[in-house]
């Protein structure tokens, strides 16, 4: 990767929705090399989707928060199989294994306290192998970034 993928991926970060004329102007390119150079990053799987940033409040989604769960048996079947439970649940919006106290952390949005105690208790408790939850509610999200620093 050179300094002019790094400069297309920059602008694709902020402006996902870009033509590629607009784009190949930008970058003081041809559009054929560029859309050849945007291609090439999707097949190499630098780039792995574009999408719209929804704010999940309009969508009443009003609480978010994370949830720590330990597991009783860490094998890897059985971790596996956590993880696929987990993509299951379309309030669980990432997870991921982490060092400490706890196994795995789960970032979730709810529309409210009571979808979030209902998605605890009737979907992750449930699951086989759970043996602790630990929820924290964001009271106030400060910020949230999606674009990846590419200077450094």
């Amino acid at each position: 990767m050179d300094k002019k993928d790094l400069k297309l991926l920059d602008i694709l970060q902020h402006q996902g929705r870009i033509s590629i004329a607009d784009l190949a102007d930008k970058m003081n390119m041809s559009d054929t090399p560029c859309l050849r150079r945007v291609k090439k990053l999707e097949q190499d799987k630098v780039i792995i989707g574009y999408q719209a940033q929804l704010d999940p409040q309009k969508l009443d989604l009003n609480i978010s928060a994370f949830i720590y769960v330990r597991l009783a048996d860490c094998t890897s079947i059985k971790a596996d199989k956590f993880e696929l439970e987990m993509t299951k649940l379309k309030q669980v919006m990432e997870c991921a294994v982490i060092t400490g106290e706890y196994d795995y952390m789960l970032k979730i949005v709810a529309k409210d306290l009571l979808s979030l105690e209902c998605l605890i208790k009737q979907n992750i408790n449930n699951i086989d192998n759970v043996a602790q939850v630990h929820s924290t509610v964001v009271l106030k999200p400060v910020f949230s970034r999606t674009m990846l620093p590419l200077d450094q």
